[in-house]
């Protein structure tokens, strides 16, 4: 049973709006920019090359509109944990590529179902909506990685800007204990396309999550889009302000170029290969309904599919490690070891508790009270349907008290300012009221590592691009995240403690679990991504080996052909990454407009 399926009956009349396409014709065609995945920062990056009317622009996405063929439990912000992102291999959705993962070798052999969107706005239509920067260290570290000082914090921040417009919270239909701290120079006045804002509703068991880890040492912060994470806030959401639905690339970069542009759009199309002469790039071969054919590229070949799929196809054109190509039969164009390798991701388990305040549960097992809550989100755009689950966020560089002296040295590779863990309050503990309730109330803390040192890779056992890539996520393969996992499930439940709102034994992991040992293997047998991949085709400086592109993205080694999206990341900020996909999209299409800012 659908833990949500009395109150997905009771949507069955939500209606989403009509919505059109600038569709490509289906034939071969030519045009200045072809970019190849309409997801996070393919549409923005598209769209902003498109403003130009000089310029021909294409992008090539293989899902649709995420509204009508996924419903509307992709909408509607506190549904997004329950739109089919199950990590269970028997889970699927129509807007998802449902991706299986390798076996994770040190997390007891679980084989993971890993959500991506197959969507116009990609992962950005299946996330949790969280908005943040990373810190101003991140960025610092990108420019000392790279080589190229326009990746500093100071140099990035207006991009940043540029791309999103901060509309204040509605105080008034939040609780009077929900007040949101906010720096409101974060995004630029004039404002970007992008909508950033917080719910018409405060999650009550996010304030007790705040006591909680207040009382543990996490004092509150004013936000966290100013380049610090340090204590605790309520997070901002990709979340239109009046309609209180999600926000998207798709709903911001590409409606927007759609009314004001010639940006076309090749839906449901399948890129299959990038097409070369010589070194450069010219093309991509790309199937519709079942009909190969060929876009060409005047200029330049951008790949935006992803962290998964981008270093995929750029190895199915001939581009990545020799000894993975060759077998396959591939034609080795630039022989890139980088490709698919050093991947990183955040992985979260979860504290829970049954609470004496009201949670989502409610609304999960209660079909009256599932019908009041939308007549109020439907009628005032008001209630807990607006809120997606993270409420508040705690972050916490941990005192090196709790760690070995092999762990400091360890993490030293991070900046000082970036925290090792984040707490995210979650306004459940069960996501599926079959494994217990009745009538109680749950709700949870996810505890997520920020600052992990284990790394996995993205491989290719096929010459196809249709065939899926092999995805090993390596969590917990490094030992000094094993110790951080235990450290901080021993904070988070100091936290639920002195938070003041738990109804007896804990629920999740459960009194039982006590020693490291215990702690290590419930993590082992739990721990689930926060689906935050990147670094795959790292961006590096000219002596690295390892580097794929370069610092304006441009792929090493070949001509004309970029990577445009978190698998160029040369380090995954702490937290959520939607927040610098956008801003490496609007740097890159500026550096390509405008030429490199350095």
């Amino acid at each position: 049973m659908h833990p949500f399926a009395p109150l997905l009956a009771f949507l069955a009349s939500f209606a989403v709006p009509s919505l059109a396409l600038h569709h490509g014709p289906g034939i071969n065609a030519t045009y200045d920019y072809i970019v190849v995945g309409g997801g996070t920062s393919g549409l923005a990056l598209a769209a902003r090359l498109a403003e130009d009317p000089s310029i021909s622009v294409a992008v090539v996405e293989a899902g649709g509109y995420y509204e009508e063929e996924g419903g509307p439990e992709n909408v509607i912000p506190a549904l997004c944990p329950f739109a089919n992102t199950s990590t269970d291999p028997a889970d699927s959705s129509p807007i998802d590529w449902n991706f299986d993962t390798l076996p994770l070798t040190d997390a007891n052999s679980r084989v993971i179902r890993y959500a991506r969107g197959k969507t116009l706005g990609g992962s950005s239509a299946r996330n949790f909506m969280v908005y943040h920067r990373g810190t101003r260290g991140t960025y610092d570290q990108w420019a000392e990685l790279t080589g190229d000082s326009s990746w500093s914090w100071e140099s990035v921040l207006p991009y940043f800007k540029r791309g999103c417009t901060l509309t204040p919270p509605n105080e008034a239909t939040r609780f009077p204990n929900t007040t949101v701290t906010y720096n409101d120079a974060a995004c630029d006045p004039a404002g970007g396309p992008l909508h950033v804002t917080w719910p018409n509703y405060g999650d009550p068991f996010a304030t007790w999550a705040a006591i909680g880890l207040e009382a543990i040492g996490m004092s509150p912060a004013n936000d966290f889009n100013s380049g610090e994470l340090n204590g605790t806030a309520w997070a901002s959401n990709t979340i239109h302000p009046r309609r209180q639905i999600r926000e998207s690339s798709e709903t911001s970069y590409l409606r927007s170029a759609l009314k004001t542009s010639t940006l076309a759009v090749y839906d449901h199309t399948m890129a299959l290969r990038i097409d070369f002469e010589g070194l450069n790039a010219v093309g991509v071969q790309v199937k519709t309904a079942g009909k190969r054919y060929t876009l060409r590229a005047r200029k330049e070949v951008i790949i935006s599919a992803g962290a998964f799929q981008s270093p995929q196809l750029l190895m199915v054109s001939g581009i990545g490690p020799r000894s993975t190509l060759e077998p396959l039969g591939i034609t080795v164009i630039a022989d890139s070891p980088g490709v698919g390798q050093g991947m990183w991701d955040h992985p979260i388990f979860n504290v829970a508790y049954q609470v004496n305040v009201e949670t989502m549960t409610r609304y999960q097992t209660d079909p009256e009270y599932a019908a009041q809550v939308m007549l109020e989100y439907e009628s005032r755009r008001e209630g807990p349907l607006t809120t997606p689950v993270p409420g508040i966020l705690g972050w916490e560089r941990l005192s090196e008290s709790l760690l070995s002296a092999e762990a400091i040295e360890a993490l030293a590779v991070f900046p000082d300012d970036w925290p090792m863990v984040e707490y995210i309050s979650r306004g459940t503990g069960l996501l599926d009221p079959s494994d217990g309730s009745n009538g109680e109330q749950y709700a949870g803390i996810g505890t997520a590592l920020v600052a992990p040192l284990s790394r996995g890779s993205i491989s290719i056992n096929s010459s196809s691009a249709e065939h899926p890539p092999l995805i090993d996520l390596g969590y917990l393969t490094h030992p000094v995240d094993r110790e951080v996992a235990i450290a901080a499930l021993k904070r988070t439940r100091q936290a639920f403690e002195a938070s003041g709102v738990t109804v007896g034994d804990e629920y999740q992991p459960g009194p039982a679990v006590q020693t490291d040992e215990e702690i290590l293997e419930y993590i082992r047998a739990t721990i689930s991504p926060v689906y935050h991949p990147a670094g795959t085709c790292v961006m590096g400086k000219a002596t690295d080996r390892n580097a794929v592109v370069d610092s304006q993205a441009r792929v090493i080694g070949v001509n004309n052909l970029r990577v445009v999206d978190a698998s160029i990341f040369p380090a995954l900020p702490p937290g959520h990454p939607q927040a610098s996909c956008y801003m490496v999209a609007e740097k890159i299409a500026d550096d390509i407009l405008h030429g490199p800012s350095q």
